[in-house]
This record gives C-alpha cells, structure tokens and sequence, in this order.
C-alpha cells in the first residue's frame, strides 16, 4: 500500500458508509472491513465531527 495515496485505501474500507457519519462510525465501519492500521490511524486522526460525504474523509485525512 505504500504506493499509493492512503486516502485511495481508506475509501476503500469506508464503503457503505450512510453519511452523515461522524469520526467514530468511520473508525468503525474501517475496523468491521478489516482494515490495516495505517488505515485506522489516518481515521482516528480525523476532528471529532459529522463528515457529510467521502470528500470530506479526504480533505480531512489531508487530501485536496
């Protein structure tokens, strides 16, 4: 995974999520896929907010 972006595999593991979703049904949903920690490190990372929609996830993962 480290040639790619990590925003690219955290979408991955966030498929299926209903947004609004906020930090920690994010979290979740990316530990139910099993993702790796990376993943969940780069979630965990995220403000404790609602995020309405996977652009958000990635602007707030540092992605533009």
């Amino acid at each position: 995974m480290a040639d790619r972006p990590i925003q690219i595999d955290v979408q991955k593991y966030l498929s299926g999520v209903d947004y609004p979703a906020s930090k920690a049904d994010l979290v979740g949903t990316a530990q139910g896929q099993g993702a790796p920690k990376e993943v969940v490190d780069a979630l965990e990372g995220l403000p404790d907010r609602e995020f309405d929609s996977p652009v958000q996830v990635t602007e707030g993962i540092g992605g533009s």
